[in-house]
């Protein structure tokens, strides 16, 4: 269960990349009550297996509705989901505490958070979900609690329906201090299937998991903390 629970069908916004940790972030929140409107982003990354599993997740989610916005981080590049930049493999945890990796998209969150927000002035939503997360997160500055905190304290300056002063707009980060395992675990519990969802930063044209990028890695690792069988398609070595 998410941090305070609603009302049965109050509307909320739901970030729905198709991964792990949106999926059970969705399934929490409709735990909880919520009736989710799910958005997702065709945002110039090189694959498209994610939006595949978007609209897997969200159908299964029972979603009121699920938008899938088009915008063009390619434009800008910067980063190896974007740009024809190869995507980091093998990486080591020396590697990995070594700085932001290059899968970093530079500004996505609050991209991202700011078409939500006005997903949510239309649809009277106080509430956006995320799934980002603040241990296992690649370093990606925004993740982090004071970007969230900030971004919340912007969101209720800069609309409407934050200024209106009955409710604050809340951004809601299950998911912030809970480790990989400890989020599978907690899906599992809520029957999520995660053999729709995909997190490989690298995916075949069959989309299946490359097994080697840091998505994967994490993802792997999550599972087998968690105990629980990991139903990921990998592609052979």
């Amino acid at each position: 269960m998410t941090k305070g629970s609603s009302s049965p069908g109050t509307p909320a916004i739901l970030l729905l990349s198709g991964g792990l940790d949106s999926a059970t972030v969705g399934a929490m929140a409709r735990a909880d009550g919520f009736a989710l409107h799910a958005l997702s982003f065709d945002y110039g990354q090189r694959h498209k297996a994610e939006l595949q599993a978007a609209d897997r997740v969200a159908k299964s989610l029972d979603v009121v509705e699920h938008k899938v916005a088009h915008i063009d981080l390619a434009l800008f590049g910067g980063s190896a989901l974007t740009a024809d930049i190869d995507v980091p493999k093998g990486r080591t945890d020396s590697d990995r505490d070594a700085g932001i990796p290059i899968t970093y998209v530079p500004a996505r969150n609050t991209i991202f958070l700011s078409y939500a927000l006005a997903f949510a002035e239309v649809r009277e939503a106080r509430h956006i979900f995320i799934g980002v997360n603040a241990v296992d997160f690649s370093g990606y500055p925004d993740c982090r609690p004071d970007y969230i905190k900030a971004y919340e304290t912007m969101a209720n300056l800069a609309t409407v329906l934050g200024r209106s002063g009955t409710a604050r707009i809340e951004i809601r980060t299950p998911l912030l201090h809970m480790s990989k395992a400890e989020i599978v675990a907690a899906g599992t519990r809520l029957d999520v299937d995660y053999a729709q969802t995909t997190s490989c930063y690298d995916p075949d044209e069959y989309g299946r998991a490359c097994g080697a990028c840091d998505a994967c890695f994490l993802r792997r690792e999550g599972f087998a903390a968690a105990g629980i069988a990991d139903p990921t398609r990998y592609k052979a070595s």
